[in-house]
């Protein structure tokens, strides 16, 4: 490693531990030291010594927790992206990367380094890199995918892991308000629907409701693959029987939850570990019929667009895969969508609307509203699709908490999205529509 490098760290559960602390204990001989990464699953030594940033400059595809933490102080920055793109930009876009280091399980008899559940984008950094270290660790399981290996002959490095256990992401408890959601979203399901689900209470809760709910023979072709997916699993309810694209297997790009998730992804015939350009790309989802996409969002505005990864100018996630299998679910045969939040949230003791007549100023569109199609709330679902502006307007006010529907419906008048020619009953007094 010298001064000017660019570094990759792959991504989630791929991150190097032991490279990651020697790299940290010569922070002082380096200087501008670009680093890749995404999704950290934990703490990472060269920020942690390097509070200020003089050394390293971290650069995130999609923020977690902890990065988000680090964005905030000054020390870490957000590439923006739509997930199932990433591994074209390094093809096709990004300078050559001077070494990569990603964690592996060991390899086989053959010389097969498996990048166990977090293929991601982790063929297309090896591609790029001059220089190729792959951490050996025997915590990673084994998980079958296409291209979710490097072999030894591309290696230049190995290094001897410390074996810990992979970091666990604990599910959010389910409140009262993902279950109504869930219930909204359950009652659109049928047999045969291929998932994709997000992270969060919300869709851990849809699970919880599908696993009572009868469905039968649903598929899993999704980015993320949850502690809620694999409960279907095991109680087979997901057999991906059904599906066009890969029948009998649970594709997915990345894992990130329990041991028990890992465990059961491990040596599993049923699993598939891909790259995101093949789970997220919307022309390849779309070829399974029944897309049942389901995501959160933290805003909408009247017309119908999600902002989902920002506070304002402050980055607190990334685009992620949500715009794309918006796309991809809608263009499968009898696909759905459906972009989900509580209608309100509490921010410093004050309660507001997350449906709003105009977004946070500078709060980044996640998913545009031509896009959107179903959005829920625990107050109903609506089709966005086909409608003009007022009935986009209208459907959104009935999502929205009944404390803040009348003041919606002033501002949506006063700013010309309900036209007096569309409806002429409009009393100014009353502050209401007839």
């Amino acid at each position: 490693m010298k001064s000017g490098y660019w570094l990759d760290y792959s991504a989630c559960l791929g991150q190097p531990d032991v490279f990651d602390e020697a790299l940290a204990a010569r922070a002082g001989e380096l200087s501008n030291v670009g680093i890749r990464c995404s999704l950290c699953a934990k703490p990472r030594a060269v920020l942690e010594v390097d509070p200020e940033g003089k050394h390293f400059h971290w650069h995130s595809w999609h923020l977690s927790a902890y990065e988000r933490r680090k964005s905030d102080a000054g020390i870490a920055t957000h590439i923006p992206e739509h997930l199932g793109e990433i591994p074209d930009y390094y093809r096709r876009f990004l300078p050559p990367i001077d070494i990569v280091a990603i964690k592996v399980h060991p390899a086989d008899k053959d010389g097969w380094f498996n990048f166990g559940p977090t293929a991601l984008w982790a063929r297309a950094i090896i591609e790029s890199a001059k220089t190729v270290i792959v951490e050996v660790s025997t915590a990673v399981p084994y998980v079958f995918g296409k291209d979710n290996g490097i072999h030894i002959s591309e290696v230049d490095y190995i290094i001897d892991g410390d074996n810990q256990p992979l970091p666990e992401l604990k599910a959010p408890p389910i409140s009262d308000i993902d279950r109504t959601i869930a219930q909204h979203i359950a009652g659109e399901f049928e047999d045969g629907a291929c998932l994709q689900i997000g992270i969060g209470g919300m869709p851990n809760a849809v699970c919880s409701l599908l696993r009572d709910s009868g469905a039968k023979d649903l598929g899993i072709h999704t980015e993320m693959l949850t502690d809620g997916l694999i409960e279907l699993y095991k109680a087979g309810i997901v057999n991906g029987a059904k599906k066009q694209l890969d029948p009998g297997k649970c594709v997915f790009a990345f894992a990130h939850g329990s041991q028990s998730m890992y465990d059961a992804t491990d040596r599993n015939p049923d699993m598939l570990c891909c790259a995101t350009d093949y789970t997220n790309s919307p022309h390849i989802v779309m070829q399974n019929d029944k897309v049942f996409s389901i995501n959160s969002t933290t805003q909408m505005d009247l017309q119908g667009q999600a902002a989902s990864e920002s506070d304002g100018h402050r980055q607190i996630s990334g685009t992620g895969g949500q715009a794309q299998f918006a796309r991809g679910a809608y263009a499968s045969k009898g696909g759905k969508s459906f972009i989900c939040m509580p209608s309100v949230f509490e921010k410093n003791g004050v309660r507001k609307s997350r449906i709003v007549l105009n977004l946070t100023p500078g709060n980044i569109v996640t998913t545009p509203r031509t896009d959107v199609m179903y959005v829920v709330t625990e107050y109903g679902l609506v089709n966005l699709k086909g409608k003009s502006i007022p009935e986009r307007v209208h459907a959104m006010i009935g999502l929205a908490h009944p404390d803040y529907r009348e003041e919606l419906e002033r501002q949506a008048y006063e700013n010309r999205l309900l036209p007096r020619a569309v409806y002429p009953a409009f009393n100014a007094d009353s502050r209401k529509i007839g």
